[in-house]
């Protein structure tokens, strides 16, 4: 069962502005978990910078369909696994050698990771749970998983290999100022190893290019440098 404050809150957020909102929940002394990443880009960030580089490697991702209210899965699937705890429990749960989990959504689609240690979602979700540093999670062209000791963000292959085909096709028909507009277009953070990918990309452009005589397109047109993004609008 939720919460007075939790189902009280979700009641009034179909009729009151979201300040109001938010008003309210400080009033009743609890802090709503955040879970709603507006831009993708925020969601990727989350889930690779706070939740698989800290360990959370076991997950499970799914798509809410249009028949059901987004807000109202998310209040259940965190009230289910007991996922709106403070850092200090999480650090308890560790400790004792009990899972901690997370849970993400952009849009419809959403995903849960969890920790290492014992926790009903295991059993629950045996099916379906992945290790995503043996299977990457990968959503809007981009692909997470776990390398080398560290979290790691890519285009997807799939993604990657349509992009190489689509602007190699290009390139030796268009002119060299629309090719930069190609590759500004190109809305990929640039984490390590989308700047190698990218930088890929612009070579094999240039080669082609250079085969039929064409100016080179300039590597000032990559935006190479990360934006920190502000997860939860």
């Amino acid at each position: 069962m939720l919460p007075v404050w939790l189902y009280t809150a979700q009641r009034l957020s179909r009729i009151v502005p979201q300040t109001i909102l938010t008003i309210f929940i400080v009033i009743a002394g609890e802090k709503m978990y955040r879970c709603r990443a507006v831009l993708l880009p925020a969601f990727i960030q989350q889930l690779a910078v706070a939740y698989v580089a800290r360990g959370y490697w076991f997950y499970v991702s799914g798509w809410i369909p249009f028949n059901k209210d987004a807000e109202a899965v998310d209040c259940k699937l965190i009230e289910k696994y007991g996922i709106d705890i403070s850092k200090w429990e999480r650090a308890r749960r560790k400790k004792a050698g009990l899972a901690n989990l997370h849970y993400l959504r952009h849009g419809r689609n959403f995903v849960l990771i969890a920790t290492h240690g014992k926790h009903r979602f295991f059993e629950e979700e045996a099916a379906v749970i992945r290790d995503i540093r043996r299977v990457p999670f990968r959503l809007g062209g981009y692909s997470v998983s776990y390398r080398n000791d560290h979290a790691s963000v890519r285009i997807a292959q799939e993604s990657y290999k349509g992009l190489r085909a689509y602007l190699t096709d290009l390139a030796p028909r268009r002119s060299v100022e629309a090719m930069i507009e190609e590759f500004r277009m190109l809305h990929y953070e640039p984490y390590a190893p989308v700047r190698r990918q990218l930088l890929n990309l612009l070579r094999a452009v240039n080669r082609v290019r250079k085969k039929a005589g064409l100016v080179d397109v300039p590597a000032d047109c990559l935006r190479l440098r990360r934006r920190v993004l502000r997860p939860f609008a």
